[in-house]
């Protein structure tokens, strides 16, 4: 158990698309409370916001594994297509399912003031602006280099 401890932690790819992740979501508190000027905790473990932690992630992943075996391996190529799909799904689909909710939201707020459907609203923050989508790519981007070419 403690070899397959050491070969996870020595997998640069995987620490730089982790690392990738887990400062995307951290980095979503403060940035919250500059632009909102409230602390909001929950963050940290939530989808959509800036900068996207799924970019990051898979970014990170697939700039990292090009470091490490190369741009013109399979790996390389398998991690980039993942990587256009994720990133593609959270500008697409998933924005898309939370411009819906925050919708059908309303609708429910104007047509049954006092008495509500449901007690529980739909999660309105499922997808990514091309904004915040370009943030994670990008810090997946330095992360990966940081992590694979300085550490």
């Amino acid at each position: 158990m403690s070899h397959l401890i050491v070969q996870l932690a020595s997998n640069r790819v995987l620490l730089a698309a982790l690392i990738a992740w887990s400062l995307a979501q951290v980095i979503k508190v403060p940035l919250n409370y500059i632009l909102h000027r409230e602390w909001d905790w929950a963050l940290l473990l939530s989808s959509g916001g800036m900068p996207s932690s799924h970019s990051a992630l898979v970014i990170g992943a697939c700039i990292a594994t090009g470091l490490s075996l190369g741009f013109d391996t399979p790996a390389f190529a398998i991690a980039f297509v993942l990587a256009m799909i994720v990133v593609y799904d959270a500008t697409g689909v998933r924005r898309h399912a939370g411009d819906q909710a925050r919708v059908i939201n309303l609708m429910i707020d104007e047509l049954l003031t006092g008495h509500p459907l449901a007690e529980k609203e739909l999660k309105e923050v499922l997808g990514h602006t091309p904004r915040e989508v370009l943030g994670g790519i990008l810090l997946g981007v330095v992360i990966a280099y940081l992590t694979v070419r300085v550490f």
